[in-house]
Parts: structure tokens; sequence; C-alpha cells
């Protein structure tokens, strides 16, 4: 209320409403499984060797796909990551978007954002690629073809070292070791799908192996069990509300996941990996917060909101730039017509870069992308 309002600002009413940052999703595959799901626009996982790190999940983005005007809308989503998909223990390059429609997924870019390696360890690979009689078909084979990649990766930044120290004839270029040699070299952000907690601990072993940080464990279902080893290696929680049990390495899910994460100290968020789920994260939220204090953790609204804001931002290397509302920040800003943690409650206006990109009260200021305009009837074309 004391803040000073320099004159011919624009003003909003907000008596009796919510005001917060932007909401982030740091796990979505928006733009490469477009909704509607159709075989022609699956482009999330190159599923055709277990290491892809060659592939950029931006290559697939479909600015059309409605997902991002639903995530804009129903659940106040300003910027959200868009990963590729976890069939491969090396996925490719992640991209981080401002949710805001353009043509080109160039126009929806983060400015500056780091770009993100989407690695991923457990059933998931094995399956794809032990189905096939191919390796890895085991956790053993997921880590020993980890391992045998990064050996490469580590080789392929040497010769580069040695060039730029000593010169002569470059290294001929591969631009799968490039990703890696990004992320030896701190520049790009490791964001890993697992669920087991010992299957993260080993990965974060094999981290320090090699030289790398683990900025992320995406799902992370059990990381409950290991609240400490994450706090202490800087290493964040990307986690669910409740949803778990539907395959084995995501049996031993609880509620209290969240709580019991912030309650230790690790940087801990909800996301969403689902065109459905992005529209409602406030509400899982809310179902994660209500299980903490049922348990008797004591986590109010305002820490309960770091999870859907200022920690993604972490986790995707732009906290300087938005997560929060603070001077000298983007305005990526949500005004809620109730609490944003009642499920009767939805976001009135949004704002991106200060730009008002939605207004419940006014259909034109509703994006709609080409695909949703459809068609023109034989009696309208002219």
């Amino acid at each position: 209320p004391d803040t000073a309002v320099p004159a011919g600002a624009f003003e909003v009413d907000g008596h009796g409403k919510w005001v917060t940052p932007g909401v982030i999703d740091v796990h979505s595959h928006l733009g490469d499984y477009p909704s509607p799901g159709t075989d022609g626009n699956s482009d999330g996982n190159e599923a055709t060797a277990p290491a892809r790190p060659d592939v950029w999940a931006e290559h697939s983005v479909w600015p059309q796909d409605p997902g991002f005007s639903r995530a804009l809308a129903n659940g106040g989503v300003t910027t959200l990551q868009i990963l590729p998909g976890s069939a491969n223990l090396f996925g490719g390059r992640s991209v981080t978007l401002k949710n805001v429609y353009a043509r080109t997924m160039q126009g929806m870019k983060f400015p500056g954002a780091p770009y993100g390696l989407k690695m991923a360890c457990g059933e998931n690979p094995k399956r794809v690629y032990g189905d096939k009689n191919r390796q890895p078909s085991t956790r053993m084979g997921n880590i020993a073809v980890d391992r045998q990649t990064w050996l490469k990766a580590a080789d392929y930044r040497r010769k580069w070292d040695r060039y730029e120290e000593k010169g002569g004839e470059p290294p001929a270029r591969d631009v799968a070791m490039e990703t890696l040699m990004g992320v030896l070299n701190g520049e790009i952000l490791v964001h890993n799908h697992c669920y087991r907690a010992d299957e993260m601990a080993i990965v974060l072993d094999m981290a320090k192996e090699f030289g790398y940080r683990v900025t992320a464990f995406h799902h992370a279902v059990e990381a409950y069990k290991i609240a400490d080893l994450l706090k202490a290696n800087g290493t964040c929680a990307a986690v669910w509300a409740d949803w778990y049990g539907f395959k084995m390495e995501s049996y031993d899910g609880i509620r209290e996941n969240l709580g019991i994460l912030q309650r230790a100290g690790a940087c801990v968020m909800i996301h969403s990996d689902d065109q459905n789920g992005i529209q409602r994260l406030n509400q899982e939220v809310a179902k994660a917060l209500a299980a903490a204090r049922r348990a008797g953790i004591g986590v109010s609204d305002e820490q309960a909101w770091t999870w859907l804001a200022i920690n993604p931002a972490r986790a995707l290397g732009i906290a300087d730039r938005t997560g929060s509302l603070k001077p000298g920040k983007m305005g990526d800003v949500v005004l809620w017509n109730g609490n944003p943690f009642s499920v009767y409650s939805r976001p009135e206006k949004v704002w991106i870069d200060g730009a008002m990109l939605y207004d419940m009260n006014n259909p034109r200021l509703r994006p709609v992308s080409d695909f949703e305009l459809g068609q023109p009837g034989e009696g309208d074309v002219k």
C-alpha cells in the first residue's frame, strides 16, 4: 500500500482479489505433444537410440498448440520448460518459453534462458530399448550407457580445450557432444526424470564422477526419502501432488512429499508433465499443502507459492528475471478472482512482460491459435 505509483500508470482494481507472480511449469511437453494428440503431431521422443543429446525440443515445438492458451487462461502459466520425452537416457535439449502467442518458437523463447538437458533413468529407457533386444535392458545397463557417453563427452571437451590453448586444426564438430560439453562447462542444466530414491542417489554419484550437477530431478516420487541428500547437493525436486502408483518405480509415493522436502530445506516445486494438469497447478499445490498440514508440517501459503514460481525459476536459471514480484523483474503477473488455492478461483487477468495477454471479461484478450480457428466452410469462401 505504500508503493509510490508513477504518474500516468495503468491501474487495476484488485479489491477482494489476489495477485501472484505468474505460474512457472518446469516440466511440460506442450507443442511437442500437442492436444488433441495425433500420431502426425507426436514429436516429443526421438526413440531411435538410448543417447540422443543431439536433438533439441525446440525443433518440434508447434506454436499453434491450443494447450498454450489453455495454460495461460485456466492456469495463469506465464513460463514453461518444454522437454523431450523420457524414452531415452539422454533425451536432448530442453527449451524455456514464455507463454506468448507467436508464429514461431523463436518468438516464444525466454530471452537468455539457459538450455537444459533432459535425462532419464529407470523403467522407461530399459523398457523402450530392452524390448528391442538392445542395450539398455536393465538399470545397470542404463548407468553403463550413461557413463560411457559421459566419457566420450569428457574426451570431446579435452580436444576442444587443447585446440583453444594451442590452436591448430579444430576438432570435428559433434552436435551431440556439444550439448554434453555444455553441461560439463556448466552452461546447460541437467533435468533428470527419476522416480526412486536409490536411483537418484546413484545419479548424484555419477554427476560427481564426471563433474556436472543435476539441477533437478523430475517426478521424484521418492524424493522425501533423500531430502537431506538433495539439499546437500543443491538439487531441486519437481514433483506431483498425488500422482503415483501407475508403475512399479512410482509405487512408493506419498502425498506429504512436497511438505517433507520443504521442511528439510530442499528446493522443491510442483510440475505438470500433462496438458490438462498444467491448467490446474495451483490446485495441485493446494492438495499438497493440505496433505502437509494434516501431517503436522507447518507450511504457509506464501511458502507454498514458491513451489509454483520462484523455485521453478531457480531450477530454470531465470530467477533473477521472473518468479517473484520485485522491482526490476519482468512483469509476469496473475490477478485471481479469489484465493488461488481454492478450486472455485481462476485467473481474471494475466500479464507477461507487463503486457496483458488474458482478460476473462474481454473476449478479445483470449489467445486463439490458427488451429482453433479451424478451416472456413464451403459457404464462407469468397
